[in-house]
């Protein structure tokens, strides 16, 4: 067999599911044909990985069903695009489907280097990545790649997502030369705005002036039939140049004890923020009369930043508060820090008109000043969510704020009401608004927006949502109580504990078997199953974009 590194120690494990996939590999590439005629292309720089015919050659050598019917228990959807199958997708696609003869053919005529070694990196803890990383591994291994497998973890954002200085030329910031990753979308838009050249987050694709006129023309309308169209051109031209190997889609999966009540949830996308009424939750009590709602997805070395993933961690979704909310198919809807809004009917101005008597955690006012330097200040951050980077951009004033100017001019304020104005039109301008969190500005004086995650505030936030801090210690547990001024009611719950994971926890099932998590949400098929068998517990499968690949760094290295 071989060995995967994990977490800087090799593992062997290879259950019964994973040696019938690894057979499978190798009795396959054993006895495949060449199927067809090579692509055009050619290297644009140093990098291997960015010869098109390389990155094609490395999907068509891994088996997506198999993947899905084995080793993700068959509740994962096979992907042949970044889009999931929804309505009006392009047809005609190529769906790269297993070809390890097709596989081995590109390669020669890409005129591979079989001593190169991929480095790949991945950043869940689950058994189930350890094995897709295992197969993975084994289906190049069986076209002539060699690759290594390493968990990343620290700082993700730094780690995985710091762009170039030069988004043409490079070099990369980022060491990996491939990503196990995922993206789960509140739009369309979402799962393409990061391929613009020099756009937030977008560490690993050259800059193509093709992806910027598509992408461009993808949020400069609302009209369905031409959103539709632009949609399509975004996948033609993804599926030609192959920026990621696409995996699979999956649904997501909430859990919940059967002593846990949660009147007003909907049961929504919980990767995102969402009407879900956590205020009127109700957990029996324990022996001494408390309610306590144990979960995970607390912190572990520090509270990741909401701006990037805005809902995954549970202090993500507790502690801050945003202008308006989402149900949850995460359409906007009223309410939030702004009691009321209302747009300009070309949806080229927005005007928030906030709450009184808004408090931080720590008992200071809340004020539209906040609001305004939250969204400047995210404007500086190096990574945020493309949705809110799209917005944010084309607010008027943007492009001469990151330039130098003192402000943005498109942001004003009279009162307690704050008015956007947009040099462009943003279609998801309320899906960003409806999940941004609002920062206190207080907190963040001196800290250089590279810098934003090492912040000291992120040891222990204040916000303004539900629930505040009331206890952490890093890498061992979180206690969040009810916050008393929270304009939406107290919370019923009296705590809720949190116990440090990241987005996948390894420890989810021995955890929830021991009886310490009442309530979360997972993307592991694996884990669905083996919750499934506790009793008093509940899964609900969620449908959703949601898309896992592996994304290739086209950059040349320092």
């Amino acid at each position: 067999m071989f060995d995967i590194l994990y977490g800087g120690k090799e593992m062997k494990r290879f259950g019964l599911v994973l040696l019938m996939t690894l057979l499978t590999i190798s009795l396959f590439a054993a006895g495949s044909r060449s199927s067809g005629s090579t692509a055009g292309g050619g290297a644009a720089n140093s990098n291997p990985l960015s010869d098109v015919r390389v990155r094609q050659a490395l999907t068509y050598a891994i088996d997506n069903e198999t993947l899905c019917k084995t080793i993700l228990l068959d509740k994962a959807v096979p992907a042949n695009n970044l889009t999931p199958n929804i309505e009006g997708k392009a047809t005609g696609l190529n769906d790269y489907k297993y070809d390890p003869a097709k596989a081995r053919e590109l390669l020669r005529a890409a005129n591979w280097n079989s001593n190169y070694v991929l480095d790949v990196g991945y950043y869940y803890e689950d058994q189930q990545t350890v094995d897709l990383m295992a197969a993975i591994q084994a289906y190049w291994d069986a076209v002539g790649v060699k690759a290594t497998f390493r968990r990343i973890s620290g700082d993700l954002n730094a780690l995985l997502w710091t762009i170039p200085k030069d988004p043409i030329n490079g070099p990369s910031e980022v060491t990996w030369d491939a990503l196990y990753a995922a993206k789960a979308a509140t739009t369309v838009q979402e799962y393409y705005n990061t391929f613009r050249t020099g756009a937030s987050g977008n560490s690993y694709l050259v800059g193509d002036p093709k992806w910027d006129q598509l992408i461009t023309a993808s949020n400069s309308t609302a009209d369905p039939a031409k959103l539709r169209a632009a949609f399509q051109d975004l996948q033609r031209y993804e599926n030609e140049v192959m920026p990621m190997a696409n995996l699979y889609y999956q649904p997501l999966f909430i859990f919940s004890r059967s002593n846990l009540s949660r009147p007003g949830d909907s049961n929504g996308n919980a990767q995102y923020n969402y009407d879900w009424n956590i205020v009127n939750w109700t957990v029996t009590p324990d022996a001494s009369g408390k309610q306590i709602l144990r979960t995970n997805s607390g912190p572990a070395q520090f509270f990741e930043y909401p701006w990037f993933n805005p809902g995954i961690y549970i202090g993500n979704k507790v502690l801050y508060d945003r202008l308006i909310v989402a149900d949850g198919q995460l359409n906007a809807k009223a309410g939030g820090l702004a009691g009321s809004y209302e747009t300009t009917p070309d949806f080229m101005s927005i005007t928030f008109t906030m709450r009184n008597n808004l408090k931080w955690h720590d008992g200071n006012a809340l004020t539209p000043q906040d609001v305004k330097w939250s969204i400047e200040y995210a404007m500086k951050v190096p990574a945020i969510n493309a949705v809110f980077a799209n917005t944010f951009n084309s607010i008027e004033g943007a492009d001469a704020y990151k330039s130098g100017a003192a402000g943005v001019s498109g942001i004003t304020i009279s009162g307690n009401r704050i008015t956007i104005k947009f040099a462009k039109l943003d279609p998801n301008m309320l899906i960003t608004f409806g999940q941004f969190p609002i920062l206190p500005e207080r907190h963040f004086q001196g800290v250089n927006p590279a810098q934003f995650q090492q912040a000291p505030y992120f040891q222990k936030p204040i916000g303004s949502g539900p629930f505040m801090i009331k206890e952490v210690r890093m890498n061992d547990y979180v206690i969040f109580e009810p916050f008393k001024d929270y304009y939406g009611g107290v919370a019923k719950i009296d705590e809720i504990h949190a116990y440090p994971s990241g987005e996948n926890d390894g420890n989810l099932i021995v955890n929830a078997q021991a009886g310490r998590i009442d309530y979360g949400y997972t993307k592991s098929s694996s884990d669905a199953v083996a919750l499934e068998r506790i009793s008093g517990m509940n899964v609900y499968p969620v449908s959703m974009l949601y898309t896992r690949y592996l994304v290739f760094n086209q950059f040349p290295k320092k």
